[in-house]
C-alpha cells in the first residue's frame, strides 16, 4: 500500500533504526468523497485514506497534527482538504495524487471545523467550526485568505453545500432550519448576506405568522386601553423582543435531514417526518410535495421513509434511510412518486455520484462501501468491507508473517493478510466478545466473551476458520488471555480476579487445570517461559484503589502441571498456593501496568500518575505474606496518560503505548528509547494494543477510540537489534516444531461445533436420590442452563461430601422423621384447646433460624411501616403547620362567625393579618407626602388669589368679597360625593380626605400612592366591621350566660311542675369558637386506646382503692344516713317542696266507716280539711310557678329576637363593608391594570427607540457601504475606460505603426490584425452528456485560465511564419504579431474589467435596493412610535374611574338605553352645577339690565318732551322781550310800571329759577347714577375679562411648553425627510386653519348684523314715549 511522505521526525541519527508505516486499515465514520471519476477517500484516525475503485488500492496521507477532522475535496483542481483536531486547527490543502501539500489554511477557529466544501467553479472553499464561534468562513484558498466569515452562535449546522450551478449561493442545513446565503461580490470584497427558509409545520401545513415587530392585527381595544403586542407585556426592550413568541404560539415545525440542489438552482429537503420540500432558489418559498401513491401493500413502508440522505437525478432524486434500501423519487412538478431502486442488507448513510455520474457511491452505517455502477448490465460491488466495530484486540498468526487476527465487540473475527490487509475470512461468534490471543504452538486463536467463556478457534485454514471448542469457565467476563512464549498454557484473567490455568494444547481439548484467585479488575497478566527451563512463572497486577497501591501476585507452574492437576488443585480446582509458589507484593504507588523480566529477577512497571518507568528488583530469599517493593531504577516515560508494557519474544525489547498515542521501543537493560513512533493522537485516546512478531519484524498498533489499525515495519533494523531477536525466534521455531506438527494434525482431523451457541445449552442432570437429598423434596430432571466450570467443580466437591457423611445423614433424617410427627401431634391438640391457649401455627416450627429470620422479616417490615407511618405523619404534621402558620397564628384577628338563635344568619368577621413594617413605613410616607402635597396646593392658591386680586381691590372691594364668600361656599361643599368617590367607604367612618380624586390620577407615583392609599382603607373598614363584630360576640356570650342562668330556674321549675317539656339552650357552634378545631377531645377519638400491662395495673389498682375509701365513707356517716330517712336531707321544709308534701292518712281509714269512732271521724274532717288547704295551697304555688315559667321563657326569647335582630343589622353591615371592601379592591385593580399597561406602554416605546437606534445605525452602515461602493465602481469603472481607450488606441493606431509599408500590405495586415483564431470547445461524450443532470456548469478561474492559454496556443499558429503574407518584410511580420498579441491581452482584460463592472453595479443596485428598505422601515418606525405616543397621552388622559349609581330611578323600555358613547366626556356634576348657577345669575342681571334700560329710554324721552317744552316757552318769552325791547320803554320800566307788586313777581321769578335748577339737578343725578351703574357693570365685565385671560395666558404657557416638548422630540426623532413631512401636513393644516378662520369671521359679521335687527325687532316690543 503507498502512503503519503511521513511529515514526523521518527529517526534519530541516520543508521538509527526506526518505525514507519506499511499500511492502514480503518473504516469510515464520516462521509465518503469522491477525488476524481475513479478514486475516492475518507478519514480513518490520523490519516486520509484513498482507495481506487478498479484495483481496491489504498493510499495513505499522514495528518502530522493528530487525528483527521474532517475531508472535502475538490474535483476539477483534484485537491482535498482536511481539517486537523488540535487547538486553533488548521487547514491543509493537498494535491492529488502526488499527495503534495498545496497550502495550509490558518483562521480564528478556537477548537474544530465541522464542515467543509468546495465549490465547484473557483477556488472557494467554505467552513463552518463549532463551539464557540458557529462561525461559516469562505476562503480563497489558492491565497490563502479568508474572503468573508460571519457568526451565528448556538446553530449547529449538519449540512453545507454550494449550488453547483452558481457558486455565489451556499445553502446551510441545521436540525430546525434551512438557510441559503448568498454570497456577493465587489470587486475584491465578499460579503455573506442569509435568509432563512420559512418552513412548514410538522404535518405540512404552512402558519400564518403574524408581525411580531409591528402587528397589524392586533385588536383596538376602546375601554383597558391599547393592546400592545405580545412582547411589550412581557417586558422586552431588546433583540429578543423581535423574536419573542409565548409558548403556546410556538407550534414545531419540520426538522430537515439532508438537501441537495438542482440544475434549476431549487433545493430539495427531506426531513424527519418523511416530507420532502422543494424551495425555490430566488424566492425561498418552501412547496410540500405531495407523494403519489400507487401500490397500495407498500404503503405502510413508504409512509416511514424518512431521508437521511439525498443525491440529484435527472427527473428526481436518490433517497436512502435507516431500512438499507435506496428509493428512488421521480418528480413531476408539486408531486413524486416512490420506486425501489435498490436494496442493501445494512442502514444507509451516504449517497454520494461519481464526477461522470456512471456510479453511484452507497455507504452504510457501519462503514462499508458499495459502488453501484449504470449501464447497460448494471453492477453492485462491495468496494470496501468494513468490520463491525472498532477493533478491540489484535494478534498474530504463529508464525506472525503471514496472517494476523482482529475481534471486534460483537463477536466478529476476522482473518486478514498481512502484506496488504486484505480480509482473508470471517466468522462470527454471535456474543459479546472482549479479548483475543492466537496460541505460539499452534494454529488456533482463544476468544475470551463477556458471559465468562472461552472460544477456541482452527485457523490452520485462514480462508475458512471454525470454532473449535468452548470452555465455559466461570460466569463473570473474561478480560485477559493471556499465552506463554511456548504455548504450553492459556491464562484466562476474569473480572473477578480468577486466573484460570488451561493447557493450551488441542490435542488435551484445551483442558482445565484449575484456577487461582488474585485481586479484583486485573490489570495486566504477565508470564516467562523460557527455553532453558521447566516452568513457567506468571505475574498478575491489580489495584488497590482504597490505598493507592497496586498488588503483585506471582506464581510458578511447572511443565508437567498438566500431568499432576489433581494434586496441585483441591477438589473445587483451586490451584494450592504452596504447591504453585505463589508470592504477593505491593508498590507504594499505583501501576497501569507491569511485566516481569526474562531473568525473573525484578519487575519493570509502568507508573499510573506519574509519567515514569520502573524497575523493582525481587527478592531472593522466600518470603511469607506481602512484600513491598521499591523502584530501583526509574526513568522518564516522556508519554502522558496511563500506559502498557510489553516484553518482546526474546525479552530484550520492552515496548510502551500509551493514552498520547506514541510507541516506544526500549531496551531492556538501559530503559533508552531506540525507536519512536507516533501512530495515533491523543484525541483518539491513543493506542488501546499493540503486538510484536516473533522475530521482531512486524508490528500491529490497534487505535483506542478512532478505530485504525496500523502495520509498522523496520527501517534500518540491523546489528545486534536483528541478529537476536531473529536467532532467538528461530530457536523458538525450532524448539516448537515437532509440537506445532502433532498439534496442527489434529487440528485438520478435529471436528467443527456450532456456531450458535446461545441455542445449544449443556444438559445436565440432578441424580440425587431422596435419601442422599437434604430435604424432602422431588429433583427436577429438566434441562437447565449451561453450569461454568468452577460451578461444576463446587457441585462435584459437595457430592463427595454428601457421599462421606451419608449414614450420619439418614439417621439425623430419622430423628427429624420422628420429631415432625411429635409436632404434627403437638398441633391437633393445639386445635382442640380454647383460643386462649391456642398457640400460632408459626411457633410450631422447629427450624430456629427460619423462625428468627421470619421475626426479623415481621420487625423489619413493622419498622418499615412505622418509619412509613411517622414520615406520613410527620409530612401531615408540617403541612398542617404551615397552614396553621399561615391562615391562624400570623392573624391578628382570627376568622370566626356569628349565629343567629332563631333564624338562619351567619355572619362572619374579617380575618386580618398584621402589617408589615414596610407596610406601615410606605403608609406613612404616602400620609405624611399628602399632608405636605395639600398644604403646598393651599398656600400656592392663597398665592394666585393675592396676586390675581391686587389690581381689583381698591375699586371692587365689596364684590370680591361677596365672591369670596361664595367661593369659600362652594370650597367647602366640594367634597366628592359617593358616586364620584367610587365606594361607600365614607359610611365606616373612613378619612378619605386624603385620596386623590380618580380624574386627576395621571401619574405613575400618584396611582402607586393612592392604591396604598386604598388598601388602608379597605384595613380601617374591615377593622371597622370587625370592632362591631366583637361587640356582637361579646353580646351573644352575654346572653347565652344569662339564657343558662335563667335556665337553672326554668329547669327547677319543670322538676317542681314534672313537665316533659326540654329546656332550650343555645350553645357556641364550632365555625363560632374555631379555636376548638384545633384542640381533640378524647370522644371524637374512635380506635381503642393502647394501654400498656403497668397502665392497665395501675388503674385497677386505682380502682380498687377509691371503691374502699367510697365505703368506709359511707359506713362511717351515720348523721347523714338518719336525716335521709327521717326528713329527706333537710332540716325545715322548703317552700318549694310544698308540692311533694303530702298528708299521712289516719291509721283508722283502713277499717269501714261504720266502725269509727266519734272522734276519730273528728279527726278525718281535721284530716280532710288539711288535705283542701294543702290542696289549695299547692294549686297557689304551680299557678306562681307557671307563671314564672312563662316569665322566664318569654324573657330568654324576647332577648335572644332583640339580638337576632341585632345580628341581622350586622349582617346588612357586612354585605355592606363587603360591598366596600369589593369597590375598593376594584379600584385597587383598576389602578394596578394601568400601571400595567404604562409599563407595556414604556417597554414599546423603549423597544421602538431602541428598534429605531438599531436601524439607523443599520442605515448609516448602509449609507457607508454605498458610498464605498460607489468609490470603489467610479475607481473601477475609470480603470476600465482607461483600457478600454487604450485597446481603441492600438486599434487606431495600428497604420500609423505600419504607414511604411505599402497600402495595400497595411490592408491585409490589418484584416489579419482583427482575425481571431478559433477556439474549439471540448466536446463531451453524448453518454455523459445524458448522464450528467448539471451538464455544462459555469466557468471558473481556472477554466477562464484554460482558455486564455488555449487562446495565446491558438495565437501562436496564427503568428506562425507560414501565415505571412507574401513580400512582407519578416521582422515586420514579428513586430505585428506582437501588436496583435498585445490587442489579444488587452481585449481578455476588457472583457474581464466588463464582467468586473457589470458584478458592482449589481452590488450597488441591491445595497441601494437595501438602503431604501431600510429608510422604509425607519419611516415606519417613526410612525409607529408617534402612534404610540398619542395612545400614552390618550391612556394618561383617559382614565378608567369607578362611578356609584342609583338603581330603580329610570325605566326604559325595550332596553333603549344607549350603551355605546364614543365621543362623550366625563364631567363633574359639581362643574355642570356651577355653571348653571352662573348662567342663572347672568340671565336675571340681563333681565334687570333690559328693565332698567326700558325704565331710562322713558325718562329720556320725557325729558326730551320736558326740554322742548321749555324750549317753546323760550321762544315765547323771547319773542315776548323782542317786543317789549322793541317798545319805548325798557322791561324793568314796564314791570315795574305796570305790575303793582313788583317785589312779589320777582320773587314769583326766583321762585321758578329755583324749581328749574332743582329740575336739572335731579336729571343729571339720574345721569350720574345711571353712568355709576354702567361702570359698576363695566367693572364686573373687565374682571371676568381679567380672569379669563389669566387663566387662558396659563393655559397658554402649558400649550407653549407642551409644543416646544413636541418640536424637541419630533427633533430628536425625526430625520430630514420626516421633519419634512410634518412641517408640510403642517402647512397644509395652517392654511386650512387659515381658510376657516376667514370663513368664521365672514359668519361671525353676519351673525353681528343679524343680532343687530333681532336687538331692532326686539326695541319694536318695548313701550316708548311719543312726543306730545
Amino acid at each position: 500500500m503507498a502512503h503519503g511522505p511521513e511529515r514526523e521526525d521518527t529517526s534519530y541519527s541516520g543508521g538509527s533504526p526506526t518505525l514507519s508505516v506499511r499500511w492502514v486499515q480503518g473504516f469510515p465514520k464520516q462521509h465518503v468523497h469522491f477525488v476524481n471519476d475513479n478514486t475516492f477517500c475518507y478519514a480513518s484516525g490520523n490519516y486520509v485514506i484513498f482507495i481506487d475503485i478498479e484495483t481496491k488500492k489504498k493510499t495513505v496521507l499522514q495528518c502530522i497534527n493528530g487525528i483527521v477532522g474532517v475531508v472535502a475535496t475538490n474535483i476539477p483542481y483534484e485537491v482535498v482538504a482536511f481539517s486537523d483536531r488540535k487547538p486553533k486547527p488548521l487547514i491543509h490543502i493537498y494535491n492529488f495524487p502526488g499527495l503534495t501539500r498545496r497550502t495550509k489554511l490558518k483562521g480564528n477557529v478556537l477548537l474544530d471545523y465541522t464542515l467543509l466544501t468546495f465549490s465547484y467553479c473557483g477556488t472557494y472553499l467554505a467552513s463552518y467550526s463549532s463551539l464557540p464561534e458557529f462561525e461559516l468562513a469562505l476562503w480563497n484558498w489558492e491565497s490563502n485568505v479568508i474572503l468573508c466569515k460571519k457568526s451565528q452562535p448556538g446553530v449547529d449546522v449538519s449540512q453545507m453545500s454550494f449550488n453547483p450551478m452558481n457558486w455565489h449561493q451556499l445553502c446551510l442545513t441545521s436540525p430546525s432550519t434551512v438557510s441559503v446565503w448568498t454570497i456577493e461580490r465587489s470587486n475584491q470584497e465578499h460579503y455573506f448576506k442569509p435568509k432563512l427558509v420559512k418552513l412548514p409545520l410538522e404535518d405540512g401545513s404552512f402558519l400564518n405568522e403574524m408581525d411580531v415587530i409591528f402587528p397589524q392585527s392586533v385588536p383596538k381595544d376602546p375601554i383597558y386601553g391599547p393592546v400592545l403586542p405580545l412582547s411589550a407585556i412581557a417586558g422586552l426592550v431588546g433583540e429578543e423582543a423581535e423574536t419573542f413568541r409565548p409558548k403556546d404560539d410556538v407550534y414545531p415545525l419540520l426538522h430537515p435531514t439532508m438537501h441537495c440542489w438542482t440544475p434549476t438552482s431549487d433545493l430539495y429537503v427531506g426531513c424527519e417526518e418523511g416530507h420532502l420540500l422543494m424551495i425555490n432558489g430566488d424566492t425561498l418559498k418552501a412547496t410540500v410535495l405531495n407523494k403519489i401513491e400507487e401500490e397500495p401493500q407498500l404503503e405502510d413502508r413508504r409512509n416511514l421513509i424518512s431521508p437521511v440522505t439525498l443525491v440529484y437525478q435527472k427527473e428526481g432524486v436518490f433517497a436512502s434511510g435507516i431500512d438499507g434500501v435506496v428509493y428512488s423519487f421521480t418528480i413531476k412538478d408539486s408531486s413524486y412518486k416512490v420506486e425501489d431502486f435498490l436494496e442493501i442488507e445494512r442502514p444507509i448513510e451516504h449517497l454520494m455520484f461519481s464526477p461522470s455520474y456512471k456510479m453511484l457511491l452507497i455507504q452504510t452505517d457501519k462503514g462499508s462501501v458499495y459502488i453501484y455502477t449504470f449501464g447497460e448490465k448494471p453492477t453492485l460491488d462491495k468496494v470496501l468491507d468494513a468490520c463491525d466495530g472498532k477493533f478491540l484486540a489484535i494478534d498474530f498468526v504463529t508464525p506472525g508473517t503471514e496472517h494476523f487476527m482482529t475481534l471486534t465487540h460483537s463477536g466478529e473475527v476476522c482473518v486478514w493478510w498481512m502484506e496488504d490487509c486484505t480480509c482473508v475470512s470471517k466468522i462470527y461468534l454471535n456474543t459479546p466478545a472482549m479479548v483475543l490471543a492466537c496460541s505460539p504452538s499452534s494454529l488456533c486463536a482463544a476468544v475470551g466473551t463477556v458471559e465468562g467463556s472461552v472460544h477456541f478457534i482452527n485457523v490452520q485454514d485462514p480462508e475458512s476458520p471454525q470454532v473449535l471448542h468452548k470452555a465455559f469457565l466461570s460466569e463473570s467476563s473474561v478480560q485477559h488471555l493471556v499465552y506463554d512464549q511456548r504455548g504450553l498454557f492459556l491464562l484466562v484473567g476474569t473480572s473477578e480476579g480468577n486466573v484460570f490455568i488451561l493447557n493450551a494444547k488441542p490435542t488435551s481439548s484445551f483442558q482445565i487445570i484449575g484456577f487461582t484467585e488474585v485481586g479484583k479488575d486485573i490489570l495486566q497478566i504477565s508470564t516467562v517461559s523460557l527455553l532453558e527451563t521447566d516452568i513457567v512463572e506468571v505475574l498478575a497486577l491489580s489495584p488497590l484503589p482504597e490505598t493507592g497501591r497496586s498488588r503483585l501476585e506471582m506464581f510458578t507452574l511447572p511443565v508437567i502441571l498438566p500431568h499432576v492437576s489433581a494434586t496441585f488443585a483441591d477438589e473445587r480446582g483451586r490451584l494450592r498456593d504452596e504447591f504453585i509458589h505463589k508470592y504477593l507484593y505491593e508498590v507504594d504507588h499505583s501501576l497501569s501496568s507491569a511485566v516481569l523480566d526474562f531473568q525473573s529477577n525484578q519487575i519493570y512497571g509502568f507508573c499510573n500518575q506519574v509519567p515514569y518507568i520502573c524497575s523493582y528488583p525481587l527478592p531472593e530469599e522466600e518470603h511469607s505474606g506481602v512484600c513491598i517493593l521499591k523502584p530501583y531504577q526509574k526513568v522518564q516515560s516522556k508519554q502522558y496518560g496511563p500506559g502498557i508494557l510489553y516484553l518482546s519474544s526474546h525479552g530484550l525489547w520492552l515496548a510502551t503505548i500509551a493514552k498520547c498515542g506514541i510507541l516506544c521501543i526500549r531496551d531492556i537493560y538501559s530503559l533508552e528509547t531506540f525507536a519512536r513512533c507516533r501512530s495515533h493522537s491523543h484525541q483518539g485516546h491513543g493506542i488501546q494494543s499493540m503486538r510484536i512478531s516473533a522475530n521482531g519484524e512486524n508490528i500491529l498498533v490497534n487505535g483506542t477510540d478512532d478505530g485504525t489499525l496500523i502495520y509498522l515495519k523496520w527501517r534500518h533494523l540491523g546489528g545486534n537489534l536483528a541478529t537476536e531477536i531473529f536467532d532467538y525466534s528461530q530457536r523458538l521455531l525450532t524448539s516448537l516444531i515437532s509440537t506445532m506438527d502433532e498439534e496442527n494434525y489434529y487440528l485438520s482431523t478435529a471436528p467443527e461445533i456450532s456456531l450458535d451457541l446461545g441455542s445449544e445449552p449443556e444438559h445436565t442432570q440432578d441424580m440425587r436420590t431422596s435419601i442422599d437429598s437434604s430435604q424432602d423434596e422431588l429433583v427436577s430432571t429438566d434441562v437447565i442452563k449451561e453450569i461454568p466450570w468452577i460451578q461444576q467443580k463446587s457441585q462435584e466437591a459437595i457430592k463427595k461430601e454428601v457421599n462421606l457423611f451419608s449414614e450420619k445423614r439418614k439417621e439425623i433424617k430419622r430423628g427429624i422423621k420422628a420429631l415432625a410427627k411429635t409436632v404434627l401431634k403437638m398441633m391437633e391438640e393445639n386445635e382442640t384447646v380454647d383460643n386462649i391457649a391456642k398457640l400460632e401455627q408459626c411457633e410450631f416450627g422447629l427450624d430456629l433460624e427460619e423462625l428468627k429470620r421470619l421475626n426479623d422479616e415481621s420487625e423489619e417490615e413493622v419498622a418499615k411501616m412505622r418509619k412509613d407511618a411517622e414520615m406520613y405523619n410527620l409530612a401531615k404534621s408540617y403541612l398542617a403547620e404551615l397552614i396553621k402558620e399561615e391562615c391562624w397564628r400570623s392573624m391578628v384577628v382570627k376568622g370566626r362567625a356569628l349565629k343567629c338563635f332563631h333564624i338562619p344568619y351567619v355572619v362572619e368577621n374579617f380575618p386580618m393579618k398584621d402589617r408589615t413594617e414596610e407596610e406601615q413605613k410606605e403608609l406613612e410616607r404616602v400620609i405624611q407626602q399628602k399632608k405636605i402635597e395639600a398644604e403646598c396646593l393651599k398656600l400656592r392658591k392663597e398665592i394666585v388669589e393675592v396676586h390675581s386680586a391686587i389690581g381689583l381691590v381698591k375699586k371692587h372691594h365689596e364684590e370680591d368679597d361677596e365672591e369670596e364668600e361664595e367661593e369659600d361656599k362652594i370650597a367647602k361643599n366640594a367634597n366628592l360625593p359617593n358616586y364620584l368617590l367610587g365606594s361607600l367607604s365614607t359610611d365606616f367612618g373612613v378619612d378619605t380626605s386624603l385620596l386623590t380624586s380618580q380624574l386627576e390620577l395621571h401619574s405613575r407615583e400618584e396611582k402607586i400612592n393612592q392604591i396604598i392609599l386604598l388598601k388602608d382603607i379597605i384595613y380601617k373598614v374591615k377593622t371597622a366591621f370587625n370592632r362591631e363584630f366583637d361587640a356582637a360576640y361579646k353580646q351573644k356570650v352575654f346572653e347565652i350566660a344569662r339564657v343558662k342562668e335563667r335556665n337553672v330556674r326554668i329547669q327547677e321549675i319543670i322538676l317542681d311542675l314534672e313537665l316533659e317539656e326540654k329546656v332550650w339552650q343555645p350553645e357556641f357552634e364550632d365555625c363560632e369558637m374555631p379555636e376548638r378545631m384545633l384542640v381533640v377531645e378524647n370522644e371524637e377519638i374512635t380506635a381503642r386506646k393502647h394501654v400498656n400491662p403497668w397502665q392497665k395495673a395501675k388503674a385497677e389498682l386505682i380502682t380498687i382503692h377509691e371503691m374502699e375509701r367510697r365505703l368506709q365513707s359511707q359506713s362511717t356517716d351515720t348523721r347523714h344516713r338518719a336525716l335521709n330517712d327521717m326528713m329527706g336531707g333537710v332540716l325545715e321544709v322548703k317552700k318549694e317542696d310544698i308540692l311533694r308534701m303530702v298528708i299521712p292518712q289516719p291509721p283508722f281509714m283502713t277499717k269501714p266507716d261504720a266502725m269509727w269512732t266519734e272522734e276519730e271521724r273528728k279527726e278525718f274532717k281535721d284530716y280532710e280539711k288539711k288535705v283542701k288547704e294543702l290542696n289549695e295551697e299547692k294549686d297557689k304555688y304551680r299557678k306562681s310557678l307557671e307563671a314564672e315559667l312563662k316569665k322566664l321563657q318569654n324573657s330568654i326569647q324576647e332577648s335572644t329576637q332583640n339580638f337576632d335582630e341585632h345580628l341581622k343589622r350586622l349582617f346588612e353591615r357586612r354585605v355592606k363593608a363587603e360591598m366596600v371592601v369589593n369597590q375598593e379592591e376594584l379600584k385597587i385593580n383598576n389602578l394596578v391594570f394601568s400601571l400595567l399597561l404604562d409599563e407595556e406602554l414604556s417597554s414599546r416605546e423603549l423597544f421602538l427607540s431602541n428598534y429605531l437606534a438599531k436601524q439607523q445605525q443599520e442605515k448609516s452602515q448602509t449609507s457607508e457601504a454605498i458610498r464605498k461602493s460607489r468609490e470603489d465602481l467610479d475607481m473601477y469603472k475609470e480603470e476600465y475606460d482607461n483600457l478600454l481607450a487604450e485597446d481603441k488606441i492600438l486599434d487606431r493606431s495600428f497604420k500609423k505603426e505600419f504607414s511604411e509599408i505599402p497600402s495595400h500590405q497595411v490592408d491585409t495586415l490589418y484584416k489579419l490584425f482583427k482575425r481571431r483564431p478559433r477556439i474549439h470547445k471540448q466536446k463531451t461524450h453524448t453518454e455523459t452528456t445524458s448522464i450528467v443532470p448539471f451538464g455544462e456548469r459555469p466557468g471558473s478561474g481556472k477554466l477562464n485560465r484554460d482558455n486564455f492559454a488555449q487562446l495565446m496556443k491558438a495565437m501562436d499558429e496564427l503568428d506562425n511564419i507560414h501565415n505571412m503574407p507574401e513580400g512582407l518584410d519578416p521582422s515586420v511580420w514579428d513586430h505585428f504579431c506582437a501588436t496583435r498579441r498585445t490587442k489579444v491581452e488587452n481585449e481578455q482584460k476588457v472583457k474581464q474589467k466588463a464582467a468586473g463592472l457589470m458584478e458592482m453595479v449589481a452590488f450597488l443596485r441591491k445595497r441601494v435596493e437595501e438602503d431604501e428598505k431600510v429608510q422604509q422601515e425607519i419611516e415606519k418606525v417613526f410612525h409607529e412610535l408617534i402612534l404610540l405616543q398619542e395612545e400614552k397621552v390618550k391612556f394618561q388622559l383617559n382614565l378608567t374611574i369607578q362611578i356609584l349609581l342609583k338603581q330603580g330611578q329610570v325605566e326604559l323600555e325595550n332596553f333603549q338605553l344607549v350603551l355605546d358613547y364614543p365621543d362623550a366626556i366625563l364631567i363633574n356634576k359639581t362643574i355642570i352645577e356651577d355653571l348653571n348657577s352662573v348662567i342663572r345669575t347672568q340671565g336675571q342681571k340681563k333681565v334687570a339690565s333690559m328693565m332698567e334700560t326700558k325704565e331710562v329710554h322713558k325718562g329720556i324721552y320725557q325729558i326730551e318732551w320736558e326740554h322742548k317744552k321749555m324750549e317753546m316757552e323760550m321762544e315765547d318769552l323771547n319773542q315776548k322781550a323782542w317786543d317789549i325791547q322793541m317798545l319805548f320803554f325798557s322791561r324793568d320800566r314796564q314791570k315795574y310800571l305796570n305790575e303793582p307788586n313788583y317785589e312779589s313777581l320777582i320773587s314769583i321769578q326766583i321762585g321758578i329759577m329755583e324749581q328749574t335748577i332743582a329740575v336739572i339737578d335731579k336729571t343729571h343725578k339720574k345721569n350720574v347714577e345711571n353712568c355709576k351703574k354702567l361702570l359698576k357693570k363695566l367693572g364686573k365685565f373687565s374682571n371676568q375679562k381679567d380672569v379669563a385671560n389669566y387663566s387662558l395666558s396659563c393655559n397658554l404657557r402649558e400649550e407653549l411648553v407642551a409644543v416646544s416638548e413636541r418640536k424637541d422630540i419630533c427633533n430628536a426623532m425625526g430625520s430630514k425627510l420626516t421633519c419634512e413631512k410634518i412641517v408640510q401636513e403642517r402647512h397644509e393644516n395652517m392654511m386650512q386653519q387659515q381658510k376657516l378662520t376667514n370663513i368664521s369671521k365672514q359668519q361671525a359679521e353676519e351673525i353681528s348684523i343679524l343680532q343687530a335687527e333681532v336687538e331692532r325687532l326686539r326695541m319694536k316690543t318695548f313701550p316708548a314715549l311719543v312726543k306730545m
